[in-house]
């Protein structure tokens, strides 16, 4: 190649890595793909979903076969989550780490084309509610996927992760600039960095800006929005308008002060939920989140870290088997109702617009409703909507929800009706006590949606039990297989 070829070749490569090239924005979009559901969407309708709505990045939270195969070949880069009760068996052996990568990483990339390029050891494990469950553990769950990693010859393609919650930071002062770890985990987490950078890796943080204004009812509201008006939080010469800004340059601050400032951050989730609590609504989400993806789009980082992170919006779609027990609303993360149709509009980028999820197949057209001539003093009313909501999501149904205006008899077709869906329309399920109808006329109201379920006649994707969390059972066997070898004492 001539003098002036070369010249003209890396004129060009310049221009496209620049911040000011043609191609600004191909870095793409990442989010989160929940699959605690009920009746989840199968896994290529949703791959499909990414795409077509700019999403180029995905982060799973277990290794589910259908979705690694589905995401095969696809042009989107995935990093698969081990969750935490997998990291105490994790830590016991090398060997079963190089079996958790070999039939969840390397069986992926080369069977399938799974572009995968991040593990993600454990999900936020030093959460103080966890009360030090994994404190012992996640390190060397850590070490040794990296060493699984390295042996199965992917050291260099799969970097690992940990996704940790804010909480593993705080900040005395109430500034950001006052920013260090928790003292009661802070060797532990300066251990774990130095291991991410000696081996080239991120540190992945999740942080909510709406659970600080659900924590607090006297959080300033504007304060949790990238637009807000509220009175900025001034830190020397910098001044923050946001919370996210401010939170996530704590944690760069806590870096700062123990000898990594240049430590690569990923935002692992972020997002805005909108059902299950009075400021867990479309309004909110939707300011949110269009000012999010406008960062995003825009290459807009923080005061400390002007080249912005990879940030994944959670969620994709909502998961109504989630855990509630942080708050009603963790099941209505979602960009996306559970089928992938819109909640609400946002300018992807470019004016582009969200596009819903084609080629979901429903149960049939009907909903299991209150009688008209049932009465709401019957007294078998009341257990029986306990009955329902206790196998179905009636979070929808509390104070300041999509539903929460509904009279008695609407309420208690909601709960009717969100457990006929949920069994599958079961024959002999709308039979509460005589209180109940089919009907195909639509009985939602408003902002209430009465649903009907997807079919899952033709799924790969395993079925969900409302009673607790299932996991897929390639990872529930990886994980028995591993515990037999642990207790016999095979390592």
């Amino acid at each position: 190649m001539g003098r002036r070829q070369y010249l003209l070749c890396f004129f060009l490569l310049c221009l496209i890595t620049s911040d000011r090239g043609l191609v600004k924005g191909v870095v793409g979009l990442a989010c989160n793909w929940g699959t605690q559901s009920t009746h989840p969407l199968q896994a290529n309708i949703v791959v499909k979903l990414l795409k077509e709505n700019g999403f180029n990045k995905v982060k799973l939270f277990e290794a589910d076969p259908a979705a690694l195969k589905a995401l095969g070949k696809s042009g989107i880069q995935v990093m698969v989550g081990i969750p935490n009760e997998f990291l105490a068996p994790l830590a016991s052996s090398v060997q079963v780490a190089v079996n958790w990568v070999q039939q969840n990483v390397s069986s992926y990339v080369s069977r399938y084309g799974t572009d995968i390029r991040y593990v993600a050891v454990g999900n936020e494990p030093f959460l103080q509610t966890y009360n030090d469950s994994f404190l012992n553990t996640t390190f060397p769950a850590l070490q040794n996927i990296q060493a699984a990693l390295i042996k199965a010859g992917l050291g260099r393609q799969v970097k690992i992760t940990v996704p940790l919650n804010a909480d593993v930071y705080q900040t005395e002062s109430g500034l950001p600039s006052g920013g260090d770890f928790r003292s009661d985990i802070r060797d532990l987490m300066i251990s774990i960095i130095k291991f991410l950078g000696d081996n080239n890796a991120p540190l992945t943080i999740n942080i909510y800006p709406f659970l600080s204004l659900y924590a607090d009812p006297h959080f300033p509201v504007d304060f949790a929005f990238f637009n807000g008006s509220s009175a900025p939080v001034v830190d020397g010469s910098i001044s923050y308008t946001n919370v996210f800004e401010a939170n996530f340059d704590t944690l760069i601050s806590a870096l700062e002060k123990n000898g990594f400032s240049s430590m690569p951050v990923i935002v692992g989730e972020v997002g805005w939920p909108t059902d299950g609590d009075i400021s867990a609504n479309k309004d909110y989400a939707r300011r949110f989140n269009q000012a999010l993806v406008d960062r995003i789009n825009q290459g807009q980082g923080t005061p400390k870290r002007k080249t912005p992170p990879d940030i994944y919006l959670f969620s994709l779609t909502d998961e109504d088997a989630k855990s509630v027990r942080p708050g009603n609303f963790e099941r209505h993360w979602g960009i996306f109702y559970y089928d992938g149709a819109i909640k609400y509009p946002l300018d992807m980028g470019n004016g582009k617009p969200l596009v819903p999820a084609k080629g979901v197949k429903y149960l049939a057209r009907q909903w299991c409703v209150m009688s008209p001539d049932a009465s709401i003093s019957h007294p078998n009313l009341t257990s029986s909507v306990d009955y329902a909501c206790s196998y179905a999501d009636c979070t929808s149904l509390g104070y300041g929800s999509s539903c929460g205006t509904l009279d008695a008899k609407s309420n208690a077709s909601y709960a009717f009706n969100v457990y006929y869906q949920t069994v599958d329309q079961r024959k002999d399920a709308c039979s509460f006590s005589n209180l109940s109808t089919l009907t195909k006329i639509d009985p939602s109201q408003n902002s209430c949606r009465f649903e009907i379920m997807i079919d899952l006649g033709t799924h790969e994707t395993t079925k969900r039990s409302f009673a607790g969390r299932n996991e897929n059972p390639a990872t529930v066997m990886a994980f028995i297989s591993a515990l037999i070898l642990i207790i016999c004492g095979a390592y």
